[in-house]
């Protein structure tokens, strides 16, 4: 296996770091747009496998010919999701199998965008599934830790635990500080306000809509200390993987955000600050949400002054395989002391990257296999979640009253 990684930045630097670990693969050629970012990445592996690269991850074309020129049978995407689409093509074009962890942009529906779907996160890749299939190429879409994990977690709940299911229920929360920032987000902010600001889409009785961003707020009581969580509805591609291959009446992904920086991406909101189409200021155009993005501190460089812990988990309800009511909540907890005293990297871009490496090793395994465009729901989810005790990082699970 020879994997073109696009993107060297917090989750990039992060998949290298664990990568550096596992024996599955011949050679990774890191890839950016700043070609020192790509190096420095390299570096901090001293691993001769690793090796750096420059790309225009918004070129399908640049894509295509470095995963020629380095021989690349899988091309992972790191970056933003508004490459999603370029480097999905590029990976095509090339011959390569494709992987990500978020999919196509989504747009709100032009009349009713809290009620009725636009088009959807993923629509633009699910279109290209014949071309795909005929290739006889995968694309495992939304294998980070979410969309991704908890997309397992459904798998595995399906498989396992569940008879029947009422519904899936992703549900995230932390309790980490960031020492010296009244307002220091642990992910992309860009990302972050596509995600929260937009319509969260919701699936019940085979169909999915939208409601109000932050919409029906609850406490869930998170584990292994975080404790409860006021979360709310995010458009998340969970929503728009589980119900194509896991059946149930409903599904849902809730955020914990908290009152202070929902109160800050409503003001950026107002404000216009969300936008991504170009302003000129001084004869220079640019975009809203990148300035904001480039005035907040860079998540990457978080690390030594975070504390606390990540969960991604889902809460699944239904009927157990005993025929009883039944609630558990499969997750996954990441403490930043250990992320960084272990790899050196804040734990929600660890957190993140570990999941599409553990899915690159099954591939190169033959574990999991297929063509087309494929989520992570439609694998096996126990080599999965082995993988991750393996690697050291082991998967909780609790009942829910």
């Amino acid at each position: 296996m020879r994997i073109l990684l696009v993107g060297a930045g917090g989750v990039g630097s992060a998949f290298c770091s664990i990568a550096t670990r596992r024996d599955f693969f011949e050679a990774v050629v890191v890839a950016d747009c700043a070609r020192e970012s790509a190096q420095r990445a390299v570096a901090e592996v001293d691993d001769a496998r690793f090796s750096a690269a420059q790309v225009d991850a918004s070129d399908a074309g640049s894509v295509e010919r470095l995963a020629r020129e380095s021989g690349a049978t899988h091309v992972m995407n790191a970056v933003d999701p508004r490459f999603v689409m370029p480097i999905f093509e590029g990976a095509l074009a090339a011959g390569a199998d494709y992987l990500d962890m978020a999919m196509s942009l989504s747009k709100p529906h032009p009349e009713h965008p809290y009620e009725e779907c636009g088009v959807k996160l993923g629509d633009e890749q699910f279109a290209a599934t014949d071309a795909w299939e005929s290739a006889g190429r995968l694309a495992l879409v939304g294998i980070g830790v979410e969309p991704g994990l908890s997309d397992v977690f459904a798998r595995y709940a399906a498989d396992h635990l569940f008879s029947s299911i009422d519904e899936l229920g992703t549900r995230d929360g932390a309790n980490l500080t960031v020492d010296g920032y009244e307002f220091a987000p642990s992910f992309s902010i860009w990302t972050t306000i596509e995600e929260c600001l937009n319509p969260p889409v919701i699936w019940q009785d085979e169909r999915w809509f939208t409601t109000p961003p932050f919409s029906e707020p609850e406490v869930f009581d998170f584990p292994e200390g975080i404790g409860p969580v006021e979360c709310v509805n995010v458009e998340h591609e969970e929503v728009l993987l589980m119900p194509r291959w896991v059946e149930a009446k409903r599904a849902t992904f809730k955020y914990g955000l908290g009152d202070e920086f929902i109160g800050v991406l409503k003001t950026l909101q107002k404000l216009g600050l969300d936008s991504t189409e170009k302003v000129r200021i001084g004869g220079v155009e640019v975009s809203p949400r990148d300035v904001v993005a480039a005035c907040l501190p860079n998540p990457a460089t978080l690390g030594d002054k975070m504390h606390g812990k990540t969960c991604a988990g889902l809460w699944v309800t239904g009927t157990g395989q005993d025929g009883e009511p039944r609630s558990t909540y499969l997750y996954h907890v990441v403490d930043n002391d250990w992320s960084m005293k272990e790899y050196g990297h804040q734990c929600v871009v660890w957190q993140t990257a570990i999941n599409p490496v553990a899915a690159l090793e099954l591939l190169a395994n033959g574990t999991w296999s297929g063509a087309g465009v494929l989520g992570p729901e439609a694998f096996d989810a126990v080599p999965f979640l082995e993988l991750l005790t393996d690697y050291g990082s082991p998967w909780g699970q609790m009942e829910v009253a």
